[in-house]
């Protein structure tokens, strides 16, 4: 009777019932066979905006096994301690108060029941961070008009992604690239090639972190217009002293 209910559904209905059935019967199986634990996410590599809002993280691990596992977890190939630094959430092992250079490293997970043991791939862990330039003052840059001048960035301790930007004259407005000036990508210097009496003034490096989206400000470069008079009487200035120099000895 049954049989034939089953046969006179259409193709849709029965092929749904034996899909549920299929399934019913997979979950009904993991619950009652026994088995060490297995996978089924594990931690990777990962880069983590470390701020001032940002004071927990986590490294995400989960294993599916019968009896359920429990967990440990790895730092640099050493097994860690649960303290006041780390929590398990499940198997999720919790950062607190993160710190790039204290909690930076090497982790693996390690999922355990009365069948087996297993241990994650290793997962490199990294925090993004930018720190503030120094406040000494920078020296002025000395050019004559039409030579080409590098204005150097040097920026702070960082990780992750960064991005360069120059400020002209504390003006909010960002020193755009032209025909004639390019900041560099790579080292953040800033290139002008044939200076210009509109040129002279204070120039600002900005470096911002992309993924903390912090920004930072270098302290101001000024740069002056050499006149031809000036410079001669500079180069007499230094013959004098090495003249006053040699002559003490």
């Amino acid at each position: 009777m049954c049989s034939h209910l089953f046969y006179d559904l259409d193709s849709c209905s029965r092929l749904w019932i034996l899909s549920f059935l299929k399934v019913f019967l997979f979950f009904l199986l993991e619950r009652i066979i026994r088995h060490g634990p297995v996978f089924t996410q594990e931690p990777s590599d990962s880069v983590f905006p470390l701020s001032a809002e940002d004071n927990k993280i986590f490294i995400n691990c989960k294993a599916k096994g019968s009896p359920a596992p429990h967990y440990k977890w790895k730092f640099n190939r050493t097994d860690l301690d649960i303290d006041m630094d780390y929590s398990l959430v499940e198997g999720n092992l919790l950062i607190n108060n993160p710190q790039a250079t204290k909690h930076g490293g090497v982790y693996q997970c390690i999922a355990t029941n009365a069948f087996g043991t297993i241990l994650s791939r290793e997962a490199k862990v990294e925090f993004a961070y930018l720190q503030n330039f120094s406040s000494k003052a920078r020296s002025p840059v000395l050019v004559r008009e039409g030579q080409a001048v590098v204005l150097l960035c040097g920026p702070p301790p960082h990780f992750g992604e960064i991005r360069y930007s120059w400020i002209f004259n504390g003006r909010p407005s960002i020193v755009v690239g032209d025909n004639r000036r390019f900041v560099s990508q790579r080292t953040g210097n800033l290139y002008i090639a044939k200076v210009e009496t509109s040129d002279v003034g204070n120039y600002t490096c900005v470096v911002r972190n992309v993924m903390t989206n912090t920004t930072v400000y270098s302290s101001p470069t000024p740069v002056v217009l050499r006149r031809d008079g000036q410079y001669l009487a500079e180069i007499q200035l230094f013959e004098n002293l090495r003249v006053q120099k040699k002559s003490k000895y």
